[in-house]
């Protein structure tokens, strides 16, 4: 066991030795893995920090029926709450809406202006069943009451903002795909070299009798390495761009009275994102290896 450990330790140290020896090709290669890294975790940063987004708003289905002047109220509540799709029924009059909307920042002012109140009374109805179709067909129904001016789906919103978010999680698996093979080409080309350089010293080992392990193990290794320093490049590449990013986003955020930032990826998130690097430099050695020690 000691002897094995022993030789680990003498591969790693062998591969950190090439990694000094060839310190401007290891930095360009480690940079290149850290670029394309960044763009799949940036995207996926992004993604995330858009969906805390949405989280601060209220998803559930709600249809607001807008009345006419002349509606009956009573009338129209009973319809509504006889009606097995309703789970719940808030009334909201034109001058509670009034109230809210000259809380509304930078809209005192305006409704200061108005003569009269031109907001309608309405009722915010929770459906049952919250899916596009079901709402949809709900508000068709509600449109036809007596008394009912508009009817307006308020989640329509979240549903296409849902929508976007799984097209972005399509894409972005889709880029980090197409990089990560690439990774594993910039690997696998980076320890052909080192064999082709190492050719002789490689054939004179096996002939004074080292295994296949032996030979192998320190390329390994050095793919590891390689994949290691990419991973961690990548992560201070995106904490950089955020860190910019978050200037304009502090101002934007600012306008609407908020101090939203964009977040960096979680401990377990970057963890996650090195050990894949380290795994792809890992991977693109062992595919090298396996062709060019034939």
């Amino acid at each position: 066991m000691m002897a094995w450990l022993r030789q680990h330790r003498d591969a790693l140290a062998r591969a950190f030795g090439k990694l000094r020896a060839q310190r401007s090709a290891s930095l360009l290669n480690a940079l290149v893995i850290g670029v394309a890294l960044s763009l799949p975790a940036g995207g996926y940063a992004l993604l995330a920090n858009l969906q805390l987004v949405a989280q601060r708003f209220t998803l559930d289905p709600q249809v607001s029926v807008f009345l006419k002047a002349e509606a009956k109220r009573g009338e129209l509540e009973g319809r509504l709450r006889r009606d097995a799709r309703v789970v719940q029924l808030r009334f909201v009059s034109r001058e509670d809406a009034l109230q809210e909307l000259r809380r509304s920042e930078g809209l005192a002012e305006v409704v200061a202006a108005l003569e009269r109140n031109p907001l309608p009374d309405a009722f915010v109805v929770r459906a049952r069943d919250g899916s596009a179709a079901a709402l949809e067909a709900f508000a068709a129904d509600v449109r036809t009451l007596p008394g009912v001016a508009q009817v307006q789906v308020d989640s329509a919103w979240a549903q296409r903002l849902g929508a976007l978010a799984r097209i972005g999680r399509l894409a972005l698996a889709a880029l980090a795909a197409l990089l990560a093979t690439g990774l594993v080409a910039v690997t696998f080309n980076t320890i052909r070299l080192q064999i082709l350089t190492q050719r002789e010293e490689i054939e004179v080992s096996q002939l004074l009798g080292a295994t296949d392990a032996f030979i192998r193990r320190p390329f390994f290794y050095l793919g590891l390495l390689q994949g290691l320093a990419g991973g961690a490049l990548g992560l201070a590449i995106l904490l950089a761009g955020l860190a910019t990013l978050n200037q304009g986003v502090r101002d934007l955020a600012q306008t609407y009275g908020s101090s939203f930032q964009l977040a960096f990826l979680s401990g377990t998130e970057a963890l996650a994102v090195i050990g894949l690097s380290a795994f792809l430099g890992w991977l693109g050695a062992l595919l090298s290896v396996s062709k060019y020690l034939r």
